[in-house]
């Protein structure tokens, strides 16, 4: 198949074409030319939109599609057309499944089941089998297999001798660890961010202080094992401080934030509004201007969607028994942009959204130029629009966002000698 993408504003730092209007001829998946204007394949089929932005695919590294298991909620199929609705080309996928993904056979199964889709799925292995904190999964035969890395996903940090052991593990083959820093012991059964407005609606609060006792054990177990941790879900200004502190150590530290965890505060939760119950919570705006400052410096390396469904049985109910978590794949970019707006460029916002992912995870970092993978992202970084639930192709639809103004959107993708675009024309 043969693609024009016409226009297009090339972002990928230290590509010749950076920040350059170009063509770019695509042939059977590999970049053939680019050129000022391309004239010379008549046959092919024309991308175009206005103010177009072409850069390497974008990579997330934290969903959940609940395949095996929960269907549901998700599948692999519905998983990967809301990624490619929000621009990603590749996407990590958590353990959350039944049975476990804490073996080959689980790695197989999502490999198989994604090989021939646009989106390429990319394992998160099991830290602890069943993803009981108790004991390490057998992380070297799924690492064989094809796990990216091993994460017992919203599940609270395992022990602190349990972390040391997997960090330990990992290093045999340079694997990487992923947690979800939460101390359940102080955290308890909390719904929502601990403060006046959790006070106010009568709601079991937790403590930004659960969250930043785990990140410094943590970090002090990264720095004793010498081994490489990637932090989830980061929420709070001071758990932003003790990782900027760290990485003056030079250890082998990443961390990512949620994308709605840049936008909404804890007000969001409103009178009790279940879509907005969240895991890690909705924090203050004090929250939201350090995660954004810990951005711009550095101290953050990746935006991540936390994509996590909930069919309307588990979230449509009384904001105490509801499920934790919303859909974020469709998303995770146009919410990111909006909170962003005026403070990332968007070289910058590449580097959130992609370049620094496939470096923590070790996939291709291909440039962009004649001879290369076309593995790209188009977007518009402008855009005003209003996301519906026309937008959503995730199988559940768990979301405060639907009716939110946003601006900044994903026009499509192109991966595998196949191309899909949500918005323009082809």
């Amino acid at each position: 198949m043969d693609i024009i993408i016409r226009s297009a504003r090339v972002i990928h730092p230290g590509s010749k074409y950076h920040n350059k209007v170009v063509d770019i001829l695509i042939s059977n998946g590999k970049i053939k030319k680019i050129a000022a204007k391309i004239t010379d394949a008549p046959r092919a089929k024309e991308v175009s939109a206005k103010n177009l932005h072409v850069s390497l695919g974008w990579v997330d590294m934290n969903a959940n599609f609940y395949d095996p298991g929960y269907e549901q909620k998700e599948t692999v199929e519905s998983g990967c057309a809301a990624a490619a609705a929000g621009g990603f080309t590749h996407v990590c996928v958590m353990p959350v499944t039944a049975p476990v993904t804490q073996n080959k056979a689980q790695i197989d199964y999502l490999l198989n089941k994604s090989a021939d889709n646009i989106v390429s799925v990319h394992p998160v292995g099991a830290l602890t089998h069943d993803l009981s904190g108790h004991d390490l999964a057998d992380m070297y035969d799924m690492h064989t297999a094809g796990a990216v890395a091993f994460s017992d996903g919203l599940r609270a940090s395992p022990s602190a001798g349990m972390i040391e052991r997997a960090l330990l593990y990992v290093k045999a083959f340079d694997g990487l660890v992923m947690v979800h820093p939460e101390d359940k012991s102080i955290s308890k059964n909390g719904m929502m961010n601990e403060g006046i407005i959790s006070t106010r609606l009568g709601l079991p609060g937790a403590p930004a202080l659960a969250e930043e006792i785990a990140v410094s054990r943590d970090l002090y177990l990264l720095e004793y094992t010498q081994s490489k941790l990637h932090l989830l879900d980061i929420s709070v200004k001071g758990s932003v401080a003790l990782i900027r502190a760290a990485k003056r150590k030079k250890i082998k530290l990443s961390a990512s934030v949620n994308a709605y965890n840049l936008l909404l505060d804890e007000s969001a939760v409103g009178q009790y509004d279940s879509l907005a119950k969240l895991n890690p919570h909705l924090r203050t705006k004090d929250d939201i201007n350090a995660l954004i400052k810990g951005i711009e410096d550095g101290t953050i390396d990746t935006i991540t969607s936390q994509h996590n469904p909930q069919d309307e049985d588990c979230k449509r109910l009384e904001f105490d028994k509801a499920d934790y978590g919303m859909i974020g794949l469709e998303t995770s970019y146009a919410v990111s942009n909006t909170a962003l707006a005026g403070k990332v460029d968007t070289t910058k916002m590449v580097e959130l959204l992609s370049l620094n992912a496939r470096r923590i995870l070790g996939l291709p970092l291909t440039g962009i130029g004649e001879g290369e993978d076309a593995d790209l992202t188009i977007f518009d970084t402008d855009m005003k629009w209003t996301f519906t639930e026309k937008d959503i192709r995730s199988r559940s639809k768990n979301t405060p966002f639907v009716g939110r103004d946003l601006t900044g959107k994903a026009l499509g993708i192109i991966h595998k000698d196949k191309i899909s675009l949500s918005h323009g024309k082809v």
